[in-house]
C-alpha cells in the first residue's frame, strides 16, 4: 500500500476536506505494515473501498425562527461503513459542521465501533445549525424540520444516530418525537434518549466515564495509580462533565475546564457543588468560565488561552477536533505528564500526535479513549431490543469491561519490541482488521 498515492488521489477527488484527509492519513500510516501482509486485501481493492463512504445524504433544513423569518441550514448524514452492523454515530449541531468534518468523524467512528466488539457500523451526521442563542421553540422547530428528511434514511436495524456536540437529551427528544409521528413506530432508532422513553442509565456521562476507565488502565499497566493525580481537562460539555465526575470518583483532581472565552484554573479541584454549578451554566447556553470564576474565589479565569500551559499529571482534551496543536504538544512534553489521552474526537492535530509518539509520551487516541459513549449507546440499543432497562451498576460494569477489552486490543497490536505501547497504532490495527475481515467475507459490495 502506497499511503502517499492514496492520499493524493483522495485530495484530487475531495479538495479542501482537510479533516477527512488527516483522519485517513493517520489510519493508513498505522495499518500499512499489517495491510501489506495480506495480499488478498490489495486484490480486493479493500482500502479504496474503505476510505469512501457507502452513502452520503445532504439536505436542506428550512425552519421558522421566533420572528417569523424562514431560516435555512444544511443537514448531513454520512453512512460510512456497515460491514459489522447497522450504521451508528452521533449527530452534531454546530456552526463548524461541514462535509469534511462529517466524513472524518464517520471514518473514525467505523474503527471506534469495531473496537467496542459490539455489532455497529460507522456513521456521522449533523447540521451547521447552532443551538447557541436559540430559544426552546426554535430548537424544537429545527429538530422537527431536520427529522422530516432524516427519517427516510434511519431505523433500528439500518442507522441509529446518537447525540454529539449541540445534541443532548432535549434535542434527541424532539428528533425522536418527530420520527415517531412520521413513522408510527416506537423503536430504538435514536440513542441518548430520556430514561422514561427508552434511554440507558449513565449514557450522558458515558464518554467521560469510559475515558477515565481507559486512562486508569493505561496508568495501571505502567505502574501508576490515578488516585491523587492532577488532570487538565478542556471543554465544559457532556464529555468533560463525565470525565470530571469519574475522575473525582477515582480520587483524581481536575484543575481546569475551558470554553471559547478561555480557561479556568482551580487548584482546589472541580468537584461536588462545582460540578453541579457547571451543569447549570452549560444548560444556560452561555460561556461558563468567567461566571465560574466569579462564583468560586479560589478559581482563576485566564481569558483567550487554553489549559495546556498548566502542569498536570494527566492531560485530557475533551472539547473538539484539533484543539491541541504542535505548540501545545511542545508545552505539554516540557511539563512531562504521565499520560495524554484524546477524549474528544481527533482532539490533537497530526503534528501534535507525531510529537507525542516521537517523544515516547504515553498517549492514546480518541477512537479508543472515547469509545465509551458509543459503547453505551450500543448497550442502549440492546436494552431497547430486549424491551428492558438495566440498572446503573449493570451498565457501568459492562462499560468498564468494554473499555478494558479495548485497552487490551491496543496493547496487543501496539506494543513494540522496546516495550513502548503505541496506542495509536494498536487502536487502528485492531479496528481495521475486524472491519477488513468482515468486508472480505461479504464480497465486493
Amino acid at each position: 500500500m502506497e499511503v502517499e498515492k492514496i492520499i493524493l488521489g483522495l485530495k484530487a477527488k475531495h479538495p479542501g476536506e482537510d479533516e477527512f484527509l488527516q483522519a485517513v492519513w493517520e489510519v493508513l500510516e498505522s495499518i500499512k505494515d499489517v495491510y501489506n501482509e495480506h495480499p488478498e486485501f490489495e486484490k480486493a481493492s479493500l482500502i479504496e473501498r474503505l476510505v469512501e463512504p457507502e452513502r452520503i445524504i445532504t439536505f436542506r433544513v428550512p425552519w421558522v425562527d421566533d420572528s417569523g423569518k424562514v431560516q435555512v441550514n444544511l443537514g448531513y448524514r454520512v453512512q460510512f461503513n456497515s460491514a459489522i452492523g447497522p450504521y451508528k454515530g452521533g449527530l452534531r449541531f454546530h456552526a463548524s459542521v461541514n462535509l469534511s468534518t462529517m466524513k472524518f468523524l464517520g471514518f473514525e467512528q467505523t474503527f471506534k465501533n469495531a473496537l467496542t466488539t459490539l455489532p455497529m457500523g460507522g456513521a456521522k451526521g449533523g447540521s451547521d445549525f447552532s443551538i447557541r442563542g436559540k430559544s426552546e421553540k426554535e430548537i424544537m422547530r429545527f429538530c422537527q424540520a431536520f427529522m422530516t428528511e432524516l427519517y427516510r434514511h434511519v431505523g433500528p436495524n439500518e442507522d441509529v444516530p446518537a447525540g454529539d456536540i449541540g445534541v443532548g437529551t432535549r434535542e434527541i427528544g424532539y428528533l425522536f418525537g418527530m420520527y415517531k409521528k412520521l413513522t408510527h413506530q416506537f423503536s430504538g432508532v435514536l440513542t441518548g434518549k430520556g430514561l422514561e422513553w427508552g434511554g440507558s442509565r449513565i449514557r450522558p456521562e458515558a464518554t467521560g466515564f469510559g475515558a477515565l476507565y481507559f486512562v486508569n488502565q493505561m496508568l495501571l499497566t505502567h505502574g501508576y495509580d490515578i488516585k491523587g493525580k492532577t488532570i487538565a481537562v478542556s471543554g465544559f460539555g457532556n464529555v468533560a462533565w463525565g470525565a470530571i465526575k469519574k475522575a473525582d470518583q477515582l480520587g483524581a483532581k481536575v484543575v481546569t475546564i475551558s470554553g471559547p472565552d478561555g480557561y479556568i484554573y482551580d487548584p482546589t479541584g472541580v468537584k461536588g457543588e462545582k460540578i453541579d454549578y457547571l451543569l447549570e451554566l452549560r444548560s444556560s447556553g452561555n460561556d461558563v468560565c468567567e461566571p465560574y470564576a466569579l462564583e468560586f474565589d479560589e478559581a482563576e479565569f485566564i481569558p483567550g488561552k487554553r489549559p495546556w500551559e498548566v502542569k498536570t499529571d494527566i492531560v485530557l482534551p475533551c472539547a473538539i477536533q484539533n484543539e491541541l496543536d504542535g505548540k501545545d504538544a511542545d508545552m505539554i512534553l516540557k511539563n512531562k505528564p504521565l499520560c495524554v489521552a484524546e477524549v474528544s474526537n481527533m482532539g490533537c492535530t497530526a503534528e501534535a500526535v507525531e510529537k507525542m509518539l516521537k517523544a515516547k509520551q504515553l498517549f492514546a487516541p480518541g477512537k479508543a479513549v472515547n469509545a465509551g459513549g458509543v459503547a453505551t449507546s450500543g448497550l442502549e440499543m440492546t436494552q431497547n431490543s430486549m424491551r428492558l432497562s438495566w440498572s446503573e451498576k449493570e451498565v457501568d460494569d459492562k462499560l468498564h469491561q468494554i473499555m478494558q477489552n479495548i485497552h487490551e486490543q491496543c496493547v496487543k497490536y501496539g506494543k513494540g519490541s522496546d516495550g513502548y505501547i503505541d496506542y495509536v497504532k494498536g487502536a487502528n490495527v485492531a479496528g481495521f482488521m475486524k472491519v477488513a475481515n468482515a468486508m472480505m467475507a461479504q464480497g465486493v459490495i
